[in-house]
């Protein structure tokens, strides 16, 4: 008796029918490039200090004396948040004192943002941050508002499968697209902080599918052009409102992809469908201009393949031994921490010194060679060496941020860089490493639990991002020093290059260290390399 994939294997491996589907399938995750990295610019936060209001009776000389000076990297800039007591110094320039002469500011009393802010419009000229004044006792919003995004994305992890098999692939996929781009049309016209932020979630939980089908190595790259495509919109775009416009209207495009994206002919087979998903292989066996055999798909087969029932499997399997239990704990954390790397280096690009438009774009294009070189790597070289050496990379190149004086800021930015290198490929090989890793009946499961884990990673990662406004240096110094503590745990991961797939959990190797256990016989006959399945999903 056959299973799917020998059923369909006289399509080949890389026809055009499966290089179509790629590629539709890729241009549906650009527009994921735009919204999940779109609060960099829609919630940045430009340069602020108190407004003095132009009522307040100040000579020239205490209006330019107004805001009290503190220290910021080795300068003296004007405080966000406080300013000196109107009352007082209006007093003062009343009776002609002069600031700094006749009066030491030092003695001053000062007084919170009473009558607002005045924002610098030199990066941005509307921001959600500008628009309800999410700064100084109201900056705690910021971070939240991207955790809640990534909450969306956790909360529709948990439908998203069960939506899958009971309404169809295809189906479920152009749902929550539309769902992304319905929800962040309506974003625009949010009248508050709140109601931005819960249409924001809404518009995460819409991202999920995507993320289904970036388990795709390739399908990575066109996230990372949308990524990169997205400083481009901001720079001429810098009213938020109108942005979410423009990253929003390519959503529309992929409308279209309906008629040329077919239903998945295993889930088709699994409802008992056989006739359409037999007129979807013979298209597919068309354009590869390939002869079908005359039956494709035998009822009788078929009829015995559904009929066998597959064996129960619960979240407690994945702790059924002491040795399953460290290495799902391991798994746990190596996603997570992986995580928190990737999403904290790609949120604080506007913290980086120079052009935050040319730093979004390189933080972008880096990705592009972290995921080809991921896949090379891949290809011939043990899996938890390569996972470790990368995040070693990674995290040693952030440790060394704190030692670059700060007139070098293109160093800064260039290890900053390629710290996002290093995490990035680790990031993207995770899926292959942790399939290998575990038995049939569980595996799903197991990559269902760790993906859970980096969303859960994601959540916790602008709270890295808002450290940096206590010390510039403190986020890279936690970031670099978790992902190399991430890449030694990597090491005591058993390898899988060339090793048979465990079929059950007897069959699952032991967490050893440094040490490879040996090869099993059959995977002298049959080496695994990894190999991209590229399948419409």
């Amino acid at each position: 008796m056959r299973d799917y994939d020998e059923v369909t294997a006289f399509l080949g491996d890389w026809g055009p029918f499966q290089r179509l589907i790629f590629f539709l399938l890729s241009a549906s995750i650009i527009p994921n490039g735009f919204n999940g990295m779109s609060v960099l610019f829609l919630a940045g936060s430009p340069e602020h200090r108190c407004l003095v209001p132009d009522t307040v009776n100040l000579s020239s000389s205490w209006r330019n004396h107004s805001i009290p000076l503190e220290t910021k990297d080795g300068r003296q800039v004007p405080q966000s948040c406080r300013r000196y007591r109107l009352a007082t110094i209006a007093n003062f320039s009343a009776l002609g004192l002069e600031p700094g002469l006749d009066v030491d500011l030092g003695q001053l009393e000062q007084e919170s943002c009473l009558d607002g802010w005045e924002y610098s419009n030199d990066v941005f000229l509307s921001t959600i941050v500008t628009e309800w004044n999410l700064v100084c006792e109201d900056d705690w919003k910021t971070p939240l508002t991207t955790s809640l995004f990534f909450v969306g994305v956790l909360c529709g992890s948990f439908v998203s499968g069960q939506l899958s098999d009971r309404f169809g692939r295809k189906k479920v996929l152009f749902a929550t697209m539309a769902v992304q781009t319905g929800f962040s049309f309506v974003q625009i016209f949010s009248t508050s902080w709140e109601m931005f932020t819960v249409l924001f979630i809404i518009v995460g939980m819409g991202q999920i599918s995507n993320y289904v089908v970036a388990f795709i190595l390739g399908v990575c790259t066109f996230f990372a052009i949308g990524y990169m495509v997205l400083p481009l919109f901001a720079y001429f775009i810098r009213d938020w409102r109108m942005l979410l416009l423009a990253l929003t209207l390519p959503g529309v495009l992929c409308v279209p992809l309906w008629w040329f994206i077919p239903e998945s002919p295993r889930w088709l087979i699994s409802q008992r469908r056989f006739e359409e998903a037999e007129q979807i292989i013979q298209k597919a066996a068309k354009m590869n201009n390939i002869v079908a055999p005359a039956v494709i798909l035998d009822p009788v087969e078929l009829q015995e393949l559904n009929s066998l029932k597959q064996q129960k499997v619960f979240i407690l399997d994945l702790f059924k031994t002491r040795n399953i239990a460290t290495m799902t704990v391991m798994s746990v954390m190596l996603w997570m921490l992986t995580s928190v790397g990737y999403f904290a280096l790609s949120l604080n690009v506007p913290n980086l010194h120079g052009d935050v438009y040319l730093n979004c774009f390189l933080s972008g294009l880096i990705e592009v060679p972290a995921y080809f070189t991921a896949w090379l790597l891949l290809r011939t070289l043990p899996r938890r060496y390569i996972i470790a050496g990368v995040l070693f990379w990674g995290g040693g190149v952030l440790l060394l941020i704190q030692v670059v004086p700060e007139d070098y800021s293109f160093v800064s930015i260039a290890l900053v860089m390629l710290g996002k290198f290093g995490v990035t490929s680790a990031f993207s090989m995770l899926y292959v490493f942790t399939a290998e890793l575990y038995p049939t009946l569980v595996r799903n499961m197991a990559v269902g639990i760790t993906s859970m884990a980096s969303r859960v990673g994601s959540i916790i990662a602008p709270y890295f991002v808002y450290l940096g406004a206590y010390n510039r240096l403190l986020p890279y110094i936690l970031m670099g020093s978790l992902t190399v503590l991430i890449g030694i745990i990597t090491l005591f991961f058993p390898e899988s290059l060339g090793v048979a797939l465990p079929e059950n959990l007897d069959q699952m190797q032991k967490v050893r260290g440094f040490r490879c256990g040996k090869k099993p016989a059959a995977s002298v006959d049959r080496e695994e390399n990894p190999k991209v399945l590229i399948t419409a999903f």
